[in-house]
């Protein structure tokens, strides 16, 4: 039975002022007399009086649901009052009680009172529900709005059976995929938060993760075909032509992060453009409408996240030979240090070789992700040329998008070629004119300029002074705290490593690393210690991350930071910053070097003046902990 069938706009007052709980409760008896519903006021009235004797039916929020089940009542009803100037009503949080719905119910209906205040609970959980109920100007109003929630609710079960249908049947009726440059973080951030979403509305949702440790829940031919849509909440590359001639909507990690709702609702609305792997005409998708920028973004997020774990790899084991070196060969020849005992000789010569492919690997799958398979080979040969022309990351930066776009026009030409040519374009053409003209291009034109530009940069970091050395420190460090793993920290990232392959042992160089590593670890500690030491700050859930976020902290995983900066980024960020900058130019100050990329605590032992590094860290995170307890306000949430 629908709510709405209970209600009579003659057992209805929407302006009523009870001095006392007894009398609201004699005045919604009175309103419900006039329904006709009530064989016996007396007895009654004396039941709903009895059931508040074992416990107030206040639930708070400015709500009372009073209630009877007894013989006296001939037919299930309700009364409706809004008290507009409140009354003391024993609510459970103590506070007036504004808006009454007085249930009737006869004993010979099995719990339909449970039923009705159950479902009418549900919808006062709503605090605008609520507000529009009791601002509403007559009994029309209030009726339409009863009705209208109601009928949005029964929508929502229904979607949430047929959702538990299809998931027990194996549909989905939405799929995703997430991907993010790193592959740790976003990736499963996104993934949750769109399948959390997707739970709520009732929607069954697959969600698979392009993360670093390789594709997971990955979605299946028969999965694709009867899914309404796709959601592509990527900033890399992400196998496409699968999802030929079906509804998908390609977006940025981050919108799978904060807006999932309004991706599922686009979908389900039947407004997502149709895909087209090649050939036919593709409609505007949210890629096209974030314009070049975004795609190039999204280039070079895929040549650094493929990247990443050579830079990683090799950098670790680099710095575990300085330091077997340090112990095993103290004293021997400097020019020569990580290679001066055999252990040592033998990582570094491992990740030596994991750094040579580094910036073949990046120009590679920036090409790649320009002009699919076609562009990989010839981006390796400009990556390995702008490496062994001295021009080092930039220059395989520049020859990854070279190379990437350079056979996307060479595609073009091709076209015109008759169709019997058509088998040798992948197998000769487009790899000998690709891998002729991006060497020409390289050696000519890309390597001379950029090779002096980096000169210029090694010789101006050489020959910086304490004073500058402590802005560069305090630059890069505010900086991966801007975003939390967005182009922005990521930029300072890739300078930090860019800055390491060249270092040669440069301590301002290296140095650069250290203060980029520091300015990440900030942000996730700052929260961890303001959730510990200002836990009115924060809400019970919140608080439930302080082990995760020391933890992603002490590891170098800046976005663990993400959900605070979304939720209140105004306080977040710019205590994030600051601690960060502090940190990183303390870091510079001290003389910290760092010949790692990552690890976090666990590579500290390779840190030049290592005690000092990590009272940077520590002053660094005290000071934004103590901004955003500052800037942020206590919340009524405390248990």
């Amino acid at each position: 039975m629908r709510i709405t069938e209970l209600l009579n706009k003659d057992a209805m007052d929407l302006h009523a002022a009870p001095k006392s709980k007894e009398e609201a409760i004699h005045h919604l008896v009175d309103l419900m007399m006039k329904s006709g519903n009530i064989l016996d006021r007396e007895t009654y009235e004396a039941c709903v009086f009895k059931r508040e004797t074992a416990g107030s039916t206040g639930i708070g929020e400015g709500v009372a649901i009073p209630h009877a089940k007894t013989s006296a009542v001939k037919k299930a009803g309700l009364s409706v009052m809004v008290a507009p100037d409140g009354v003391d009503f024993d609510t459970l949080d103590g506070e007036p009680a504004r808006l009454f719905f007085l249930i009737a119910a006869p004993d010979t209906e099995e719990n339909i009172h449970l039923d009705v205040l159950g479902r009418l609970s549900v919808l006062l959980m709503d605090d605008a529900f609520r507000q529009s109920l009791m601002d509403a100007k007559d009994k029309d109003a209030f009726f339409r709005l009863i009705d209208a929630a109601e009928n949005k609710k029964l929508a929502e079960t229904r979607q949430k059976e047929e959702a538990a249908k299809q998931a027990s049947s194996g549909a989905y009726r939405i799929l995703a995929v997430t991907a993010c440059p790193t592959g740790i973080a976003h990736t499963y951030m996104a993934a949750e938060s769109l399948e959390e979403k997707a739970k709520e509305m009732g929607v069954a949702i697959k969600v698979e993760t392009n993360g670093s440790g390789g594709k997971k829940n990955v979605l299946t031919r028969a999965e694709i075909a009867a899914a309404d849509g796709v959601i592509i909440a990527a900033d890399t590359k992400v196998d496409m032509p699968r999802f030929d001639g079906k509804p998908v909507i390609q977006t940025r990690v981050s919108d799978g992060i904060s807006r999932p709702k309004e991706l599922i609702e686009t979908i389900l609305n039947g407004n997502a453009p149709v895909y087209h792997a090649e050939g036919g005409k593709q409609a505007v998708t949210e890629e096209s409408k974030e314009g070049i920028g975004h795609q190039i973004y999204k280039h070079l997020m895929n040549g650094v996240s493929n990247m990443l774990p050579f830079v990683i790899g090799g950098g670790i084991l680099i710095a575990i030979a300085f330091l077997l070196d340090t112990i095993l060969a103290p004293g021997a020849d400097p020019a020569n240090f990580g290679m001066n005992s055999p252990a040592a000789a033998f990582f570094k010569t491992v990740g030596n070789a994991a750094f040579g492919f580094m910036l073949p690997i990046l120009a590679g799958f920036i090409a790649s992700s320009i002009a699919d398979r076609p562009g990989l080979a010839v981006g390796f040969v400009g990556g390995a040329l702008a490496n062994a022309g001295g021009s080092g990351f930039l220059g395989a930066l520049i020859a990854g998008f070279i190379a990437g776009y350079l056979m996307l026009g060479l595609e073009k030409l091709c076209g015109r070629l008759p169709k019997s040519l058509e088998g040798t374009k992948p197998v000769l053409i487009y790899p000998v004119v690709g891998i002729l003209a991006i060497g020409a291009i390289i050696t000519f034109i890309v390597n001379p300029p950029v090779s002096m530009l980096n000169l210029w940069i090694s010789n101006s970091l050489s020959s910086m002074n304490e004073a500058s050395g402590i802005l560069l420190g305090a630059l890069v460090g505010g900086m991966m705290s801007v975003d939390m793993g967005g182009p922005v920290n990521k930029a300072a990232y890739v300078f930090g490593t860019a800055s390491l392959i060249n270092a040669a042992g440069d301590p301002v160089s290296s140095g650069v690393m250290a203060a980029v590593m520091i300015g990440g670890m900030v942000p996730p500690l700052a929260i961890a210690l303001c959730t510990t030491f200002f836990k009115n700050r924060f809400t019970v859930k919140e608080r439930q991350t302080t082990l995760t976020n020391y933890i992603m902290g002490f590891s170098f995983i800046t976005e663990g930071v993400i959900p605070f900066a979304a939720a209140d980024p105004l306080r977040v960020i710019p205590s994030c910053v600051v601690g960060s900058a502090v940190a990183g130019a303390l870091s510079m100050l001290f003389g910290c070097t760092l010949p790692a990329p990552h690890g976090g605590i666990f590579v500290f032992a390779v840190v030049q003046n290592w005690p000092m590094y990590l009272l940077s860290l520590l002053i660094g995170s005290v000071i934004a902990m103590i901004l955003l307890a500052i800037l942020k306000k206590p919340v009524k949430e405390t248990a």
